[in-house]
């Protein structure tokens, strides 16, 4: 965000904010704080995390060194959408509202930079409501598969997740259970379609498994879970 600001400018701001380190693991925010600072990500990795009436975690976003987040309540002086947790060790710079406010107004190249940033999170909503409300448990599971991977630089043609997240992140993010991608998974395994080595999981056949994430519809009982 604060990239096109010379040398003078972000040394002020960095006097102007609050810095703060956490632990990994430890809660940045809770969604019911009254807390309206935006926070900027100067070390470590943080997760945007909500919860079920039931407890489950459903994972949104995760914000890394460069990022920031919390700029929607600064923006409304509405509530937090969201808690954070920090995912690694981080080192944090909380920005008042007024100073965040200030920025914007006297820069308006970053305050078009946060409104493409609340641009994209208007998409990636669009998208998560469009999955939950047609796709099923397990289709979510393939898209989730497919969204991560990435060309394999090694082997032309091949696609890998690197490294593969946990089967309980998985479930945060498609919205479904950690059994149900431990299933997911081994299937897929046994069907060739997927390998796991060390941190690495392997795509052998994309194409297989995309025309799976659109074939399986969620009146299919696999897609229950």
């Amino acid at each position: 965000m604060l990239a096109s600001l010379n040398e003078a400018d972000l040394r002020s701001l960095e006097g102007r904010c609050t810095w703060r380190r956490f632990k990994s693991g430890e809660q940045v925010l809770d969604r019911n704080s009254d807390s309206r600072d935006v926070f900027f990500v100067a070390e470590g990795r943080c997760q945007i995390v909500n919860f079920s009436l039931s407890g489950r975690e459903i994972a949104y976003a995760s914000v890394t060194a460069g990022d920031y987040f919390g700029e929607l309540a600064a923006i409304d002086g509405e509530p937090r959408s969201a808690s954070v947790v920090s995912a690694d060790k981080t080192l944090l710079a909380a920005m008042t509202p007024d100073v965040f406010t200030e920025v914007l107004s006297r820069h308006p190249e970053i305050a078009l930079t946060v409104m493409r940033g609340l641009a994209r999170i208007v998409r990636i909503c669009d998208d998560r409501i469009m999955d939950l409300s047609t796709l099923g448990a397990v289709q979510r599971v393939y898209v989730e598969l497919l969204r991560l991977s990435k060309p394999d630089p090694v082997t032309p043609g091949s696609w890998l997740i690197y490294p593969m997240p946990t089967q309980n992140q998985i479930a945060s993010h498609a919205s479904t259970t950690r059994e149900t991608v431990a299933r997911v998974i081994s299937q897929l395994a046994q069907d060739g379609l997927i390998a796991r080595k060390g941190k690495s999981l392997y795509i052998r056949e994309r194409e297989r498994l995309e025309s799976l994430a659109e074939r399986l519809s969620p009146g299919n009982p696999q897609a229950v879970g």
